[in-house]
């Protein structure tokens, strides 16, 4: 595609409305992620014990799920700035769209951490359920899971949604268990971010901004080498194209 042609989708209306399909999924997604840790950290006064620990793995899984499901045939059900970066670097869609869905992405992460600022009570609210290091993580470590997860994620987004003999129809269900699996693993050391847009939202509102680096810096960098290697060793078109 021609550097004219990938510029005439910022006056494309089929580009908008892929973006903006990438806006509502994001804002709910936040709504409903965040909003898991606020509903737990009330019934459980606060304490990160094994039953939250599920519910929010729980709940960021369902509603990854149910979005890509939702948009997956809009947008591709990216909802994640580590995803759309990952399909820049193996041309499954231009840097202008990329560029689209990234801010759209980032636009909703933030409405949606307002809409639950404001409909969570005060005193529940915390730090909406903003990223950051676990006890005794150290930046090392956070920098590194976030590396290792976010690879996870990808990994099987490229090869259950976009590699045409992945799962098709199902590909959502693996996404899902794919994030709920990252959340079991690192909510106790970095809240799981693995998803730059899910880390803006509340942290925008809470002022949690300690160590907010990592959680761009490791999903960017997990999500772009796992793009690549599976582009690279298994994609069924290793050219790069979609």
């Amino acid at each position: 595609m021609t550097s004219q042609a990938q510029t005439s989708e910022l006056f494309d209306i089929n580009a908008w409305r892929d973006s903006l399909a990438e806006f509502v999924a994001t804002m709910l997604f936040i709504f409903i992620g965040c909003g898991s840790v606020v509903a737990s950290g009330i019934a459980t006064g606060g304490t990160l014990d094994a039953g939250r620990l599920v519910a929010i793995a729980l709940a960021h899984g369902i509603a990854i799920t149910l979005l890509v499901f939702a948009t997956a045939h809009i947008s591709g059900g990216h909802i994640n700035p580590a995803v759309t970066v990952g399909a820049i670097i193996t041309k499954k869609i231009t840097p202008i769209k990329g560029g689209m869905f990234i801010v759209m992405q980032l636009a909703g992460a933030i409405v949606g951490a307002l809409l639950l600022w404001i409909v969570a009570p005060e005193a529940a609210q915390g730090n909406l359920g903003a990223h950051g290091l676990g006890t005794d993580v150290s930046v090392g470590m956070g920098l590194l899971t976030e590396i290792i997860l976010t690879f996870l994620l990808v990994f099987v987004i490229f090869a259950a949604a976009m590699d045409k003999r992945g799962a098709g129809a199902l590909a959502p269900i693996a996404i899902g268990f794919a994030v709920m699996a990252a959340h079991l693993v690192a909510v106790p050391l970095t809240g799981a971010g693995i998803k730059p847009a899910r880390s803006l939202g509340p942290a925008v509102f809470s002022g949690a901004w300690a160590d907010h680096w990592i959680y761009w810096v490791g999903p960017l960098l997990g999500g772009g080498l796992a793009a690549s290697v599976y582009q690279a060793l298994f994609a069924s078109d290793r050219n790069g194209s979609a």
